[in-house]
C-alpha cells in the first residue's frame, strides 16, 4: 500500500523537503533536496474539491449539485484553494440572504422540484 507523502511538518507546519527518491522497478536512489508541487501540499479536502471543480469544468452550479453545497460555500472553498496555492484571494462577496433564497427557488424550479406556481409564490414571499 502506498501513502501520500505529507506536504507540511506535523510538528511546526512548515513545508517538508523531499530528501530521497527511489525507483521501485530498478532500485535507483536519488538523494538531495527536492520540493514537492504546490498541489501535493494541499489538504485532501481541497484536492477533492479541485477534482470535482475540474470534473464540472468550473461550472459552479454543477459543483453545487455534486457536493450538495451552496454557491457561497463553493466560492469560499475555491478562494481557500487559491490562498493555499500562494495566490492572493479576492474577498468573496456573499449575496444577501434574499439573493441566495431566490437562487435556491430558481434552481428548484429548474430541476422540477417545485411547480412554477409554487416558485412564483415563494419569490413573492421573499420580496416582501
Amino acid at each position: 500500500m502506498k501513502y501520500k507523502a505529507p506536504g507540511n511538518c506535523p510538528v511546526c507546519d512548515n513545508h517538508l523537503v523531499i530528501s530521497r527518491l527511489s525507483c521501485s522497478h530498478c532500485s535507483t536512489t536519488l538523494e538531495g533536496e527536492f520540493i514537492s508541487c504546490k498541489f501535493c501540499r494541499l489538504p485532501s479536502e481541497q484536492l477533492e474539491f479541485i477534482e470535482v471543480f475540474i470534473k464540472c469544468r468550473g461550472n459552479i452550479k454543477d459543483v453545487e449539485k455534486e457536493l450538495g453545497i451552496s454557491y457561497p460555500t463553493v466560492r469560499n472553498r475555491l478562494e481557500g484553494v487559491i490562498q493555499s496555492l500562494g495566490y492572493k484571494a479576492e474577498k468573496v462577496e456573499v449575496p444577501e440572504d434574499n439573493s441566495i433564497k431566490r437562487q435556491e427557488i430558481l434552481s428548484a424550479l429548474e430541476e422540477g422540484k417545485i411547480s412554477p406556481k409554487d416558485a412564483a409564490e415563494q419569490l413573492k414571499s421573499i420580496s416582501r
